[in-house]
């Protein structure tokens, strides 16, 4: 935040704050070299507290400094920097302590008097991390951890983060291994020294260490390595099966494939299989944060809902992290960012995400082709506010609106649907391609038309929504601009890409595999497309379909269902009395629900029978979705 010099010296004054920099005066980002380089050393060796703690020397002119705690986080595409978690801050200059002061416009910044005849200022502080999910993300398990530079650095006004130039360092527990996109300069003991990097990079190079480790090559004798780091609970949740392996590094070549160039000079996957450390995908250029329960290679068969997860976050490489919307490549970490574009950003990277995991093996054909009967039922039947008031386009502000905050009728008022909602409109325009070229060109031009250029060069290359429509004309003349915007701005269903690519939607009273696996993770029911609620662990509703039938009967979130037609709760209990009610169009489904602490029956009038999604084939039309999803 800006405010002019007379509106900061007025406040400067009432804080009795003459001597410290102007209040809410931060300078503003230039693109100019930073004089120095700053040293950051971090020791995660507290594991029982979960404390990092932090010792940085940034070199410093006598004068007003001002002192930056990233905010604006990429990947988030939100101002969520966890300057809540940072404590015990103090600065030293010549040996003393040298006050520092907050500024209240702008509680992100620090403003700092470096005093005469000193050339650097000493920083001290800690993260503290998570103990529990309720306070953010746990971090720190006695296993494992996740360090992010943007959690345990500050950094100089004034400068495009490019521009600032820095020297780590990390401390891990005894014996710990890690894996990272930075490069090792040294190692002393448990204490590892990194190669000096920009401090941009370094915030986009996160470090995954533990007890427990594993490193995979996934592209043997390759000149660009990839490699998967694992870090798990126990070592037995490490064990990889051969053709699992194979599915693994089967993704590096149909990425490869796909854009024909990449854009990193290595790359690391950071994989957590823990129960105790929370899960996590999070895109950066040379590599990415993942985490899932233990089980992702010891119960194969039960991990499929999340095996699009490296396919997503490996595809960011390219989406996201080297072509960017312009709006989102701001110059340093406390600039606001503007997400308008990520409906290509994280909804064509969506798209690869399932593609990939098809192309690859880490889904089956079958497998695909259920997870996107999901995805498709959702924008179907199962988000009235896009019917009614909401459009794909508005919810990318919701990044910054709502910051992934538990939202109270997510149907209705709608969350990130840029990311699955984009997922459908990039398959209508696979099939728009394939119409207008006689099934000759396909969204595989448009990714490599567009991501796969200047192969090695990792530098940021920015787009607008311009140069989306320039590229597709290129592949296929046609009104591109209108195409796009009618889905983006629109509030109809948006699933015509699966008739364009041979197959509809239909619905039965058969869950699928991935619906299964939904409920599963949902440790319930998933009645969105019957009664129109999903009932999640011990009968707690997590969510009520707005304007559906349990929504009409009086049922809201945050109710426990207690019984079903008289009989304690259960998920067969409540699936059973659906298709009772079916066969008998006199009988409701009485549902004895506790609302804080009444207790009261709602009897929901419905008889359509159990509702699940399901993909089949259109007689007649080619089947270009299999085609789509065909290993290349």
């Amino acid at each position: 935040m800006k405010v002019s010099r007379l509106a900061s010296a007025i406040l400067a004054s009432a804080f009795g704050m003459s001597s410290f920099a102007a209040l809410a005066d931060v300078p503003a980002p230039q693109d100019v070299p930073f004089d120095g380089t700053l040293k950051i050393n971090v020791d995660a060796t507290d594991i029982a507290h979960r404390v990092f703690r932090v010792h940085e020397v940034v070199p410093a002119k006598p004068g007003p400094l001002t002192l930056l705690y990233p905010q604006w986080l990429p990947g988030n595409h939100s101002p969520t920097g966890t300057i809540d978690k940072l404590a015990g801050l103090v600065v030293k200059a010549n040996g003393k302590v040298v006050p520092w002061k907050r500024d209240p416009l702008n509680v992100f910044a620090f403003h700092v008097d470096v005093p005469e005849g000193a050339n650097n200022v000493e920083v001290e502080f800690q993260f503290l991390s998570a103990q529990d999910t309720r306070q953010g993300r746990v971090v720190m398990t006695p296993e494992m951890l996740d360090l992010q530079w943007n959690s345990v650095s500050l950094y100089p006004a004034g400068y495009f983060a490019k521009r600032v130039n820095a020297e780590t360092s990390v401390t891990f527990p005894a014996g710990w291994q890690y894996g990272s996109a930075l490069e090792l300069a040294s190692r002393d003991g448990d204490t590892v020294h990194f190669k000096p990097i920009n401090f941009e990079d370094l915030v986009d190079s996160p470090i995954y260490a533990g007890k427990y480790f594993k490193r995979v090559d996934l592209d043997p004798g390759a000149k660009t390595p990839v490699f998967l780091n694992i870090v798990a609970d126990d070592p037995k949740f490490l064990e990889i099966k051969p053709e699992q392996l194979k599915v693994h590094q089967n993704l590096v070549q149909q990425m490869y494939k796909l854009y024909g160039a990449h854009h990193y000079n290595h790359y690391d996957f950071l994989f957590s299989l823990s129960d105790k450390m929370s899960g996590n995908g999070l895109e950066h250029h040379r590599s990415s944060e993942n985490g899932v329960g233990t089980g992702y290679f010891t119960e194969w068969d039960k991990s499929m809902i999340m095996r699009d997860l490296l396919s997503h976050e490996f595809n960011h490489s390219w989406d996201g992290k080297y072509r960017r919307g312009a709006d989102l490549a701001t110059q340093n970490f406390n600039v606001p960012m503007q997400d308008s574009l990520l409906w290509v950003y994280e909804g064509q990277t969506q798209f690869w995400g399932y593609v990939m995991a098809a192309r690859s093996g880490l889904w089956s054909h079958d497998e695909a082709i259920d997870m996107l009967a999901n995805v498709a039922a959702t924008y179907d039947r199962g988000r009235p506010g896009l019917q009614q008031w909401r459009n794909v386009q508005d919810t990318t502000n919701d990044p910054i609106i709502a910051m992934r905050r538990p939202l109270p009728y997510r149907n209705y008022q709608m969350s990130e649907d840029y990311y699955s909602g984009g997922q459908m409109i990039w398959l209508d325009v696979d099939g728009k391609l394939r119409d207008l070229t006689g099934n000759k060109r396909s969204i595989d031009d448009f990714a490599k038309s567009f991501f796969g250029m200047k192969n090695g060069e990792w530098d940021v290359n920015t787009y607008v929504f311009e140069d989306v429509v320039k590229t597709l004309n290129d592949i296929a003349p046609f009104d591109w601009t209108t195409y796009l915007r009618e889905r983006l701005d629109g509030h109809g269903p948006i699933i015509g890409g699966f008739e364009a690519n041979g197959w509809k939607l239909v619905y039965n009273d058969k869950p699928s595999a991935a619906a299964k696996a939904v409920e599963t993770r949902l440790g319930g029911a998933n009645l969105t497309y019957s009664l129109g609620v999903s009932v999640g662990k011990g009968g707690d509703i997590v969510d009520v379909l707005w304007d559906g039938p349990a929504f009409k009967a009086g049922l809201s979130p945050g109710m426990k269902l207690i019984a079903v037609n008289g009989k304690e709760y259960s998920s067969d209990a409540v699936k059973d009395a659906v298709t009772a009610a079916a066969k008998d169009k006199n009988q409701p489904v009485e549902l004895l629900v506790k609302n804080f602490d009444e207790y009261k029956t709602l009897r929901i009038d419905y008889h359509d029978g159990l509702k699940y999604p399901h993909l089949e084939r259109i007689e007649g039309k080619a089947d270009r979705l299999s085609e789509l999803l065909k290993a290349r």
